[in-house]
């Protein structure tokens, strides 16, 4: 399937689907342990079982840039070409994490631009902590919400180029998507109404203190003409 040489098979945005990934990650990754001894024959089922068991999310890492098994897993997909309806169902389970974050990468390089939005913007309030593989090989902590985040704008994530996002607010002046109401919404309204309320007490406040100045100096004029009346 690595062969472009008269390739007839099923296609994503009208190519091959393993050339979502450049050609020197393929090569990397079809050289691996991993990919060869984990990889090989497995299915949509057993698929789901080696993901369920990953320990990280991550593109190349070392000085070899070896492909970690999550990069050899997605690679796997973009083989198998799962049914939507698996792929949903791996996004959707809330008992693996790294699946999630596996089915999360492949929606985002395979899924049409309305369906990443619509799909992936729900785990934008999923708070799993994950780890993730650096370059130089070791490891950060990051989150899922972070990760989707990437995912959504970002043109190139863990070793691989994403395929140009339009920008959500784009799609929602063409009537493609509704305007995303925010979860913290609220929160954000009654920030607002706060801040507003502490700045027309600061006005009046304001207000206030200038009377009184006004006042004391007026007794001071009027007292300052008694005098002068009293020393005549």
């Amino acid at each position: 399937m690595l062969d472009t040489r008269g390739y007839s098979g099923p296609t994503i945005h009208a190519s091959n689907p393993l050339h979502l990934l450049e050609k020197p990650v393929r090569d990397r990754i079809t050289a691996s342990y991993y990919w060869k001894e984990q990889c090989f024959a497995l299915n949509a089922a057993t698929l789901c079982d080696k993901a369920s068991a990953l320990t990280g999310i991550g593109g190349t890492y070392s000085v070899s840039q070896k492909p970690t098994p999550f990069l050899c897993l997605l690679f796997k997909m973009l083989q198998l070409l799962p049914e939507r309806e698996i792929v949903l169902l791996y996004l959707r389970q809330s008992e693996f994490k790294y699946l999630t974050a596996l089915a999360a990468m492949y929606v985002r390089l395979t899924f049409e631009p309305k369906e990443v939005y619509s799909v992936l913007e729900p785990l934008l309030g999923d708070w799993r902590r994950l780890r993730r593989r650096t370059r130089e090989g070791g490891w950060r902590v990051g989150w899922m919400d972070q990760w989707v985040d990437d995912l959504l704008v970002k043109d190139r994530v863990c070793a691989t180029q994403l395929r140009k996002l339009p920008r959500r607010m784009v799609l929602e002046d063409l009537g493609v998507l509704e305007v995303r109401v925010s979860p913290l919404g609220e929160e954000v309204e009654e920030i607002d109404a706060d801040a507003e309320e502490g700045e027309m007490d600061g006005n009046k406040g304001s207000e206030d203190d200038d009377e009184v100045v006004e006042v004391v100096i007026g007794n001071g004029h009027v007292e300052d003409g008694e005098r002068n009346e009293t020393e005549d």
